[in-house]
């Protein structure tokens, strides 16, 4: 039977490079944190990581903060956004949108129970931020805008350029999950100028348990991770070497990849999506198809349930998903199509298919072998199509 993996926003393979770095490092067992030879080979080593990660997303070196991954990265942030409330007399709330990553919209549950404001920011049905209803909600009161600049469900792109410039005229501080965009889209944090910018690793064929986060030079800091001096102050806990070097790896791969993304991997999901509409009755693509990344497709099938359909084609080892991996097993539908497109069925039915650069024509020909027919059958039992109760 062939494999297919279509979940690389789940997580992605580690590449042979990033492979081969960290097995080149694995006898630099010191603590960088040492002051002898072998703690500097390893420090080295992390700084070396720390300039190809800067160089991929345009920041100085001093600006990267290396953390366990994207959701400490989103927590880190969030915390400061309530440091910021209770030593400030004036700044009283956040603003989010309401398509977040559950990192980011947990945390700020976390400030609510609090008592900090929490502002949730409407999508329109391709999934785009409604601009004016942040002008609206902007104020000196506001401490933080966080916003993703591509969503991890639907692909969809924000505006974070006009988003930021909105936030810092009134007074805000900006954040943006980049998680699912380094590596598929140009990102340059200079050119957006946001305060923050959170990374990870394991998007971009790098290892899993480590991240990054960006922070602006002169934007306010606070430590989430206290109890050591690493990173300068700003993040304790004892580094982790190998993943950063895998980290640092991944992050000079990634340097040519979107060019390969827009060329080769756009027009394979484009097939797939096409194939779809032409193959499938009644389907919707979901997110904004003018401003997306060249690698998430999120398709709604009226009448069948995304989970059934993802087991189904798991059986013929087709790896796909129906939304964020970081909300599997909740039975509750995905937030985000929710906030799009508010119709239950149409988002318990959405399959996420997110390509990779070593998915091929091929593979999309061979998820048609079997997705049509896996939708018929499936609309054939469901009561939404029959009727019965």
């Amino acid at each position: 039977m062939k494999n297919v993996y279509l979940d690389n926003s789940a997580t992605t393979e580690m590449s042979p490079s990033v492979i081969r770095a960290m097995t080149n490092a694995l006898g630099n067992y010191g603590n960088p944190s040492s002051l002898h030879s072998i703690g500097h080979n390893a420090k080295k080593m992390i700084e070396q990581a720390r300039e190809s990660v800067a160089k991929l997303v345009g920041a100085d070196v001093d600006e990267i903060i290396f953390t366990s991954g994207g959701t400490e990265s989103n927590n880190t942030v969030i915390n400061i956004a309530g440091e910021i409330i209770n030593n400030n007399e004036i700044k009283k709330e956040i603003i989010i949108s309401a398509i977040e990553h559950p990192s980011v919209i947990e945390a700020a549950k976390r400030l609510e129970k609090n008592g900090i404001k929490v502002s949730y920011l409407s999508v329109d049905r391709g999934g785009r931020v409604i601009i004016d209803e942040l002008r609206k909600m902007l104020s000196e009161k506001t401490a933080l805008v966080s916003v993703m600049f591509a969503n991890n469900e639907t692909g969809t792109i924000q505006d974070i350029k006009e988003i930021c410039r909105l936030a810092h005229e009134a007074g805000a501080l900006m954040h943006t999950d980049a998680v699912q965009a380094i590596g598929k889209v140009d990102f340059d944090v200079k050119d957006l100028d946001v305060d923050y910018a959170s990374f990870s690793a394991h998007k971009i064929n790098g290892p899993k348990g480590v991240g990054a986060l960006y922070v602006k030079k002169q934007s306010l800091y606070s430590p989430f991770m206290v109890g050591g001096h690493q990173e300068a102050g700003r993040r304790a806990g004892t580094y982790n070497t190998l993943g950063i070097v895998g980290f640092g790896q991944a992050a000079k791969d990634a340097l040519g990849a979107p060019k390969k993304y827009q060329e080769i991997i756009n027009p394979i999901k484009n097939d797939l999506r096409e194939l779809i509409l032409k193959s499938i009755p009644r389907v919707i693509v979901n997110g904004d198809q003018e401003s997306t990344l060249p690698n998430i497709l999120n398709v709604s099938f009226p009448g069948a349930e995304g989970e059934s359909i993802l087991l189904y084609l798991d059986n013929y080892g087709i790896s796909s998903s129906t939304g964020s991996a970081c909300a599997s097993g909740d039975t509750k539908p995905s937030h985000v199509l929710m906030a799009m497109l508010d119709d239950p069925e149409l988002a318990h039915g959405s399959i996420r298919f997110s390509f990779g650069l070593d998915n091929t024509t091929d593979d999309v020909d061979y998820v048609m072998q079997y997705l049509p027919k896996i939708v018929e059958d499936l609309r054939s039992i469901s009561t939404l199509e029959t009727g019965d109760k």
